[in-house]
């Protein structure tokens, strides 16, 4: 309503200003439709009887001559003879007297498009600040907007996967409900709590749910909503927003992304404007001055916890920290039964699969999951929820879409499949590496194929001997090009580029090399936002002897890798027949061909097999002719 309001104000005003300019001109306009003759023409016109009757009005004559036309023309009062000729030679005409105007009606006039051009740039200037209730110039009132118990729903029910981050705001709860239970023996509540975590981790609902479990008002306010074009602004909402909550008191103000104005001040290359510094300074005042601040908490949120200034992480600004961090198996099993209750489930549909299958997945990933899940169940009709639409969204999530108009040459299928049964084999019979929950050659995305790994359980530490088979499976998918295809592809490089890092991190930072021992060779320190920057650590000869031990890695973990592979020949071209003919295995048929028996059929029946062609597809980007690298789990 507000916005349609605007509108038709912004329209009003723009007509306002047309109709004044055209009332402006609009005697000028008329005049200029009679054509403009020097006044002796007029009066020879006169002489020669060719006018037939005209209108004198304050100091022009305008006339009409017999055969119709309009002129005009200047005259002077000392022109005594004009009245007389014009009776002598018939012309018939009249004398118009100006309309008198007050003093002030001529003021009007004359000033009134310049105050209407003022007031349409004050109009212009309060949309561009925001507006306000206060008016066009209340660029320094709060926008924080409160919610209270009625429109606030969230509890902690609401909230899943992060136990301890609520067991720390508990606290803050059963203070605002029962403060004399903490005052009687001295204690003091923290002024402020900042919510630290990785996007999508629930920061922002915790808050909401802190709110609405003690049933105070709540203000947000974004960190943003402080910084204007104007020194001065942001100060100045810090002010109004802390007076406002202290009328509300007890209450929580919850400034969501507070590093936009909680940077680091005078950090060199990355150092603010006077505005940010003076907004960020009058913050710090208000939750820590010489004024009290009783009952009112700040909770602010942030994914970028190092840039913030010490002066806001001290005690008696924000005394705490809660880690709000990406859910472990247990935690995204809570967070999806949430989401899952506002969608028809099937039974077979198991939570903690589902779960075990999303390492790494944040909460907002884990809703995106079930809302995807519940697109493809609508678009195949469905009454329910299954597990195979569930299957469905968690793939086109992690691998990208499926692109089944993309018709591929049957060597490329074959090239492919070879590939990534290379990389699943080489999985299977490694000890220590993750079990193999799918094999794919159906494109998706810019690959051609996948083999997805699937953790058992959530990874805290990586392991020599495990990060050792994670380069052997790597290199995979190129030995089983070389020994099948007897050809080599570019489908390797995102492999090869994956087994170089993990190799040289063991090397240069996880002291995993017996013969350069436990030093770290390469300085991690390269944020030079803050005027950090990082230098050479090591001497020439040093960085050969890291390059020699890093080749060396790379090599014996790629002579493991043929080895497995030649010797289970008939394991890897069993497993690549499968796949040109269903496109996509579970960990039921891969165990089947691991065991030498024929696999078993799909669990969601078998899908139709593509569509080939002896000429490569125009539509398939070059870089997307690889086939990919084997899904590592996310940390």
């Amino acid at each position: 309503m507000n916005n349609m309001f605007s509108k038709v104000a912004i329209w009003v005003v723009i007509g306002m200003v047309l109709f004044t300019v055209f009332k402006q001109f609009d005697g000028r306009t008329t005049a200029g439709a009679a054509a403009a003759i020097p006044y002796s023409d007029f009066l020879d016109e006169v002489k020669s009887k060719r006018i037939k009757e005209a209108t004198i009005e304050d100091r022009t004559i305008v006339a009409t001559t017999t055969d119709g036309k309009k002129i005009k023309s200047a005259i002077t009062y000392l022109d005594r003879g004009l009245i007389g000729d014009l009776v002598n030679n018939g012309v018939k005409f009249d004398v118009k007297q100006p309309e008198e105007q007050s003093f002030l009606s001529q003021i009007f006039i004359s000033w009134f498009p310049m105050l209407l051009l003022i007031g349409v740039w004050v109009f212009f200037m309060r949309q561009m600040q925001g507006g306000g209730k206060g008016g066009a110039f209340s660029f320094g009132k709060s926008k924080a907007r409160m919610l209270d118990d009625t429109t606030n729903t969230v509890t902690f029910a609401d909230v899943a996967g992060c136990d301890e981050a609520k067991e720390e705001v508990t606290e803050l709860v059963e203070f605002l409900r029962d403060p004399t239970r903490f005052q009687k023996l001295g204690g003091r509540i923290p002024r402020g709590v900042l919510m630290v975590g990785p996007p999508g981790t629930g920061k922002t609902l915790l808050a909401r749910a802190i709110a609405g479990e003690a049933k105070v008002p709540f203000f947000t306010i974004s960190g943003s909503d402080f910084v204007e074009m104007f020194v001065g602004v942001g100060a100045s909402r810090v002010r109004d927003m802390f007076e406002n909550a202290k009328k509300h008191a007890p209450c929580i103000i919850f400034i969501d992304e507070i590093d936009a104005v909680g940077r680091h001040r005078g950090a060199g290359m990355g150092g603010g404007n006077d505005e940010r510094e003076q907004t960020l300074n009058q913050m710090l005042v208000e939750m820590d001055g010489f004024e009290p601040n009783a009952g009112v908490i700040v909770i602010a949120a942030t994914n970028r916890a190092d840039v913030l200034d010490k002066a806001l992480l001290r005690p008696g600004r924000f005394d705490r920290q809660v880690i709000v961090g990406l859910p472990d198996i247990r935690g995204r099993e809570q967070i999806l039964l949430v989401h899952m209750r506002k969608v028809p489930i099937a039974t077979d549909v198991k939570a903690d699969i589902l779960a075990r299958g999303t390492p790494g997945f944040s909460g907002a990933d884990l809703a995106n999951l079930v809302n995807e899940a519940a697109l493809f169940a609508a678009r195949r009709n469905k009454r329910l929820v299954e597990m195979q639409d569930f299957e469905d969204a968690k793939d086109k999530i992690v691998m990208g879409p499926e692109r089944k108009s993309a018709v591929m040459r049957e060597e490329e299928r074959r090239n492919t499949a070879y590939h990534e049964s290379g990389h699943a084999v080489v999985a299977k019979l490694l000890p220590k590496a993750d079990p193999v929950h799918k094999v794919t050659i159906m494109p998706r995305g810019f690959a051609l194929g996948l083999t997805w790994q699937l953790p058992e359980h959530d990874r805290v530490n990586m392991y020599k001997d495990k990060m050792l088979e994670e380069i052997s499976i790597l290199f995979g998918g190129r030995i089983a090009e070389e020994v099948f295809m007897h050809q080599m592809s570019t489908g390797a490089s995102n492999d090869f580029e994956r087994a170089t890092k993990l190799a040289r991190a063991m090397v240069t930072r996880y002291g995993m090399s017996e013969s350069l021992g436990t030093m770290v060779y390469e300085d991690t320190e390269q944020d030079a936002y803050f005027g950090r920057s990082s230098a050479k650590t090591v001497s020439e000869a040093t960085q050969q002897k890291v390059d020699t031990e890093i080749r060396t890695i790379l090599d014996t973990q790629y002579a493991l890798s043929r080895k497995l592979i030649e010797d289970n020949r008939d394991k890897v071209e069993l497993m690549a027949k499968t796949l040109l003919d269903w496109e996509t295995i579970d960990s039921d048929q891969i165990n089947d061909i691991m065991e030498g028996r024929e696999p078993r059929q799909p669990k969601y029946g078998i899908p139709v097999k593509r569509a080939t062609s002896d000429t490569p597809s125009s539509g398939v980007p070059p870089t997307a002719t690889a086939p990919d690298a084997p899904a590592a789990p996310a940390q």
